[in-house]
């Protein structure tokens, strides 16, 4: 892109509501210019502002959705078993004499 168009070129766009041509046409960085009329410098200004925002809330959004990304993946990675190393992991004391005197029980017959 070389030049913006003008005032006048640019609210035609916006009347025929041909917003592609008017982007393309610098329509985002568009500064109103001595001896523009004020009616269409004003319609043309309401638009890039319009488009200014809706470009901005495109950016929020895909921020978000990156941010939601990584906290789903590290939440996913903190509910992920360890990764196991083939040894089974060790009993508190209390659950192994537990599970020592149920064996034992277990192998004598429940007497």
């Amino acid at each position: 892109m070389s030049s913006i168009a003008t005032t006048p070129q640019l609210a035609a766009w916006l009347a025929a509501d041909n917003l592609d041509a008017a982007i393309e046409a610098g329509l985002i960085h568009w500064e109103a210019q001595p001896g523009d009329e004020t009616a269409q410098a004003a319609q043309v200004a309401a638009a890039g502002q319009r488009l200014r925002a809706a470009l901005a809330a495109r950016e929020r959004h895909r921020a978000r959705a990156v941010r939601l990304r990584r906290i789903a993946a590290e939440r996913d990675a903190r509910r992920a078993p360890a990764a196991s190393s083939g040894v089974a992991p060790a009993l508190p004391a209390n659950v192994a004499a537990i599970l020592a005197r149920a064996k034992a029980k277990a192998t004598s017959g429940g007497q």
